[in-house]
């Protein structure tokens, strides 16, 4: 009897638990701190290959809530998403198959407000890439500062035209949406010819982007690590060793429940180091060089910060599962305005205040220019941010090369790595292993914050938020297009075309450079 009361006891204070827990979840969801910021997750949805893990990342608060609200079961452990031993929910793949994407659809599933949405574009766009900014001002100026607003201006309108594609007319007139995600609308424009060249194309850049994420994270950990505690002998490479030890675990993770928990705190921490930022450098005002911010560039760097300042803007990726998700679709052009002005706002008054606090002594990554007394505490917070970021993009980049490689039915180009039983066979986990180890070698390499920023910025960054969504828009609606329209979409697919080039050539020789010159040491 004891037994039975202490059990049922238990039981009662675990669900008492569960539902605080799940209001407060829900509580800080409707305040917009979303689980997993975009610039980690770096967008995925359903029916997406790569948009698929963003937003299970994006919408485990609203979820959770929602069912703990709605008295409905709790949600098994984990991120259905990576329950691979077949006793979790049916996975999205499985609806694929069944004939369409359901989810996406909003058929059964809780919708977000325009607010929560923003919320989550705001996550997307303004993480922890931002502290790359003020390095882009010291070698453009002014035309960096109009750079974060042309940025955020085209960025803004492409996401618009992107969400466009979704849709069509039918043949009573009305506009309803036909497509799912950025690989419908790359597919249907290659269609009927290449039916599935442009899915492959921009899972491609995809990949490209969430790899290069991954590398940016051990970077940015063992440059943190390194300037924190500069009399220790250790050096930035043997930091990043260190990072990637503490990584390697993320192989073997067949869920990211453990890493979700964190995200909220993340994001907090974050933003207070933000405020201390600022703060300082409000604190040295007095000091402020004016005179250095000038109209000049530095022709053989400035295209590397133009990539910096597109990579810090990219959030297209997820943006058709997240409009397809909202309550009120209609009201998803207000909420991109107001996400693109308060990140263009925020964004340029960082990059501006921190330069205008160190001028010509502004590194790669700004915190480094802190005193020494509050630099250590700083960094140690971003790299533990940095270090619970990396399993997001590095699940999803595994997820789509998985997909796309492994368990593409009769496409697939090698056996499935998933055994009958879905447990992940030792030569899969090996190659787990191995892209862990990749990104390890690419950060000892090219120890360079601002470089594979730039590269990625310039290669994928602006493939993705500038050339494609202007170059689809054209092709599946040009007939309904006005001349102002067509002329926008064509500047931008020029002006990206060009800057893309030019950024990924100078990110590209500075790359050369840093192998040479490590080759040397």
């Amino acid at each position: 009897m004891a037994t039975l009361l202490r059990s049922k006891l238990s039981n009662v204070a675990t669900s008492v638990s569960n539902k605080s827990q799940a209001k407060m979840s829900g509580m800080f969801a409707r305040m917009g701190f979303q689980a997993a910021t975009d610039e980690e997750a770096v967008g995925f949805a359903h029916c997406d290959d790569l948009d698929m893990e963003h937003r299970q990342g994006l919408q485990m608060d609203i979820l959770k809530s929602d069912a703990s609200e709605e008295g409905a079961e709790p949600p098994l452990e984990g991120d259905i998403h990576y329950q691979r031993d077949g006793t979790g929910p049916l996975p999205p793949s499985a609806s694929k198959d069944a004939g369409g994407c359901s989810e996406l659809s909003g058929q059964g599933k809780p919708k977000i407000t325009a607010w929560e949405a923003g919320w989550n574009v705001t996550n997307a766009i303004q993480g922890m890439f931002v502290l790359g900014l003020p390095y882009a001002i010291l070698h453009g100026g002014y035309l960096g500062l109009f750079l974060i607003i042309f940025a955020a201006v085209v960025c803004c309108y492409t996401g618009k035209i992107l969400i466009a594609c979704l849709y069509e007319e039918n043949e009573d007139g009305e506009i309803v949406r036909v497509r799912d995600s950025y690989v419908d609308i790359a597919n249907a424009c290659c269609a009927p010819r290449f039916p599935t060249l442009g899915g492959r194309i921009v899972n491609v850049a995809q990949i490209i982007e969430l790899v290069m994420t991954c590398i940016l994270y051990v970077v940015v950990s063992g440059n943190l690590m390194y300037n924190s505690f500069p009399n220790l002998p250790v050096s930035q490479k043997s930091w990043s060793i260190i990072a990637t030890a503490v990584l390697l675990p993320c192989a073997f993770l067949k869920n990211l429940k453990a890493v979700s928990k964190f995200s909220l705190l993340c994001t907090l921490a974050h933003f207070v180091i933000n405020i201390l930022v600022i703060a300082y450098c409000l604190s040295r005002a007095r000091d402020w060089a004016w005179d250095k911010v000038k109209f000049y560039i530095d022709v053989k760097k400035f295209p590397i910060s133009i990539g910096i300042i597109v990579f810090s803007y990219t959030s297209q990726i997820f943006l058709p599962s997240l409009e397809g998700n909202m309550q009120n679709p209609k009201e998803f052009h207000c909420m991109m305005n107001w996400t693109h002005i308060a990140a263009c706002i925020l964004k340029g008054l960082f990059a501006l205040v921190a330069y205008l606090t160190w001028a010509d002594e502004t590194k790669e990554v700004i915190t480094d220019n802190l005193p020494s007394t509050i630099r250590a505490v700083v960094n140690i917070f971003l790299v533990a941010k940095a270090l619970l970021s990396y399993p997001l993009p590095f699940f999803a980049a595994v997820e789509v090369l998985e997909r796309s490689l492994f368990q593409d039915g009769n496409r697939a180009f090698f056996p499935n790595c998933y055994g009958g039983d879905g447990r992940l066979k030792s030569w899969g986990l090996t190659l787990r292993c191995a892209l862990v180890v990749f990104t390890l070698l690419m950060a000892i390499y090219v120890p360079h914050f601002a470089l594979l920023m730039g590269l990625t910025g310039s290669l994928t960054g602006a493939g993705l938020c500038f050339l494609l969504p202007s170059l689809f828009h054209l092709k599946l609606l040009w007939r309904k297009l006005l001349w102002h329209h067509v002329f926008f979409d064509v500047a931008i697919f020029v002006i990206g075309g060009i800057c893309s080039v030019s950024g990924f050539i100078h990110s590209l020789e500075g790359l050369i450079e840093a192998f040479r010159t490590n080759a040397e040491d």
